[in-house]
């Protein structure tokens, strides 16, 4: 009952957390596109407003005539909408679901010895560090450079250095698969600060200032709009680090951390496309260059065995017996696999080895995830041997038989 009730825990708070940043991202995608895509009225009454921009727009059989103001309007509606609880409840939600699978099992999912031996206690400490370390310093950097002339750049300058330096180590801190779930979630941990932090005091400033009869101060407005644009190329990078457990050919690769830090610099690449082509720039060499940074990663870390021409079996390899096989994943892979697993709360994936039939049934999931992309046994806590691999490799290209 225990493991049942964690399974619907996991589920819940999962389908909250992908809701919840849906909104979260989309609100920000929206903002970004109609900031870029507003045109100057030729209204005059609108310009004596203080209209900067203007847009018309249809959708779902409607007209909409979105405006934005140079600073505010001469007068503050009592109705203000304001977008803020998207941001807080992907994060809330998101640090959760983080506790219920990885803190909670930090021995399991969050420590691979053969990265760094540590303790369990050790890893949720490290990981809780990693998170704040993460706005600790992005902030800093912001407060110090953001508001000097130039300071867009090299605030850029020295985050992109700062992201480079915490995705090497957390890779060499935590498991491959842990540590690309921990860069998403330092970087999201980065935009929800902002928003709390920064965006959303500065608009509540402005619109205090209004209220009392006083002309905003337009720094906040500065200071927000530079927060905002840091959050919308991160987002394609977060996306990505987010789902990345499901893909263990990336976090299992050697030299990991290089394949995280290039597949986040695509999505940013995408990102700065989209940017461009809300503004009416169309410029085809930053998705085209994201297209060849992607085909290189895939065909750097493309498995060996994929790459060979011929099946071992084929080439004189002796045959190996089911025997043998089950030997191998009673002792390294049933801890995890079973109907009553040892080193998790519920059956991995729900793939049960424990049987003859189950070891057939997933013969397929087997090699690819234990012999292709070594990504099994998670963190290699059983610690299975080259050997080992091998020998299920064979018997797998022979044929999977049961005899």
């Amino acid at each position: 009952m225990e493991a049942y009730i964690f399974e619907w825990l996991n589920l819940l708070l999962r389908w909250l957390h992908v809701i919840t940043a849906i909104a979260w991202i989309g609100s920000s995608f929206y903002f970004v596109w109609l900031d870029n895509s507003l045109t100057k009225p030729e209204d005059p009454e609108l310009l004596e407003k203080g209209v900067g921009g203007e847009l018309w727009a249809v959708h779902g059989g409607g007209f909409y005539n979105p405006q934005k103001y140079l600073l505010a309007p001469k007068t503050l509606p009592q109705n203000l909408h304001w977008f803020f609880w998207e941001s807080y409840s992907t994060w809330l939600s998101g640090f959760a679901l983080f506790s219920v699978l990885y803190l909670f099992n930090a021995g399991t999912f969050l420590v691979d010895k053969h990265v760094l031996d540590m303790t369990a206690t050790t890893a949720v400490f490290a990981a809780l560090g990693y998170l704040v370390a993460g706005w600790v310093v992005y902030d800093a950097i912001c407060r110090l450079f953001g508001d000097k002339p130039g300071g867009d750049r090299v605030v850029g300058v020295l985050v992109t250095i700062y992201v480079v330096a915490a995705v090497w180590v957390a890779c060499h801190v935590f498991s491959g698969r842990a540590a690309f779930l921990m860069t998403g979630a330092s970087l999201a941990t980065v935009m929800s600060a902002n928003v709390l932090f920064w965006i959303i005091p500065g608009q509540r400033k402005m619109v205090a200032s209004m209220r009392a009869g006083q002309s905003p101060d337009p720094i906040h407005g500065k200071r927000g709009k530079q927060r905002s644009v840091h959050n919308t190329y991160f987002t394609l990078p977060v996306i990505f680090a987010m789902l990345s457990n499901h893909y263990s050919m990336t976090y299992s690769a050697g030299n990991n951390w290089l394949v995280l830090l290039l597949i986040m610099l695509a999505g940013v690449l995408i990102r700065q496309f989209f940017v461009l082509k809300h503004k009416g720039v169309f410029k085809w060499q930053y998705p085209a260059a994201a297209v060849v940074i992607l085909a290189g990663v895939a065909a750097w870390i493309a498995p060996k065995s994929a790459l060979q021409s011929a099946p071992v079996a084929a080439q004189g390899a002796p045959v190996v017996s089911f025997v043998q096989v089950q030997q191998v994943i009673e002792t390294r892979c049933i801890q995890c696999h079973a109907a009553k697993p040892t080193l998790m709360p519920v059956p991995g994936k729900g793939i049960l080895l424990d049987s003859k039939d189950g070891i057939l049934q997933h013969a397929q999931q087997i090699y690819q995830q234990a012999v292709v992309q070594k990504a099994m046994p998670l963190g290699n806590m059983t610690n299975i041997t080259d050997d080992e691999r091998a020998l299920l490799g064979k018997w797998f290209e022979a044929g999977a038989k049961g005899g």
